[in-house]
């Protein structure tokens, strides 16, 4: 079980994330005209505001979107704090990752509440028609913390795993 100096880390840490992720959203509510790309970086790197009622990449449930994935963030906060209180003290890859996912959960949940509009996205990068879905702060976090999730798992398993046995020699008795 993590630690409490480690369980506070991971609340600092969605803290942090979810903060940022409400203030720049504010700034691209706020500054941004609807639908309009601003450049940052040419045609690579826009701002352009754009509200999302449904989920990653557009997907819609229809008239209940909302509402289904309101249900489906609060579900998948509730796990990401269960695997928290599982995770091995000094395992810093998962604690973070759980800690960006839950954020990023987190910050999209809290737009959900707020607006019947959808979540704020406002970072729309790509080449010309070759464009990634517009997103923002919070996706960046559930991107990259279920990356990180992935190769801590991945890495636990590895070490879990028993050795394979020497080429030409055979497998230890009981095997």
């Amino acid at each position: 079980m993590a630690s409490g100096t480690e369980r506070r880390r991971f609340g600092l840490m969605v803290a942090i994330v979810v903060a940022l992720d409400l203030v720049t959203k504010l700034v691209a509510v706020r500054a941004l005209p609807p639908y309009l790309g601003v450049r940052i970086a040419g045609d690579a790197v826009q701002l352009r505001l754009v509200y999302n009622a449904g989920a990653a990449f557009g997907l819609n449930l229809g008239d209940h979107s909302r509402w289904i994935f309101m249900a489906l963030s609060i579900a998948a906060i509730v796990v990401l704090v269960s695997m928290l209180r599982t995770t091995r003290p000094g395992d810093r890859l998962r604690l973070y990752a759980l800690a960006s996912i839950c954020a990023g959960a987190l910050g999209n949940l809290i737009d959900r509440v707020r607006s019947p509009r959808g979540v704020v996205d406002f970072l729309d990068v790509g080449v010309g028609a070759l464009r990634w879905p517009t997103f923002n702060v919070a996706d960046m976090a559930v991107t990259c913390g279920a990356v990180a999730l992935a190769l801590s798992l991945w890495g636990e398993g590895k070490k879990g795993a028993a050795p394979a046995p020497e080429p030409g020699t055979s497998p230890p008795p009981g095997v």
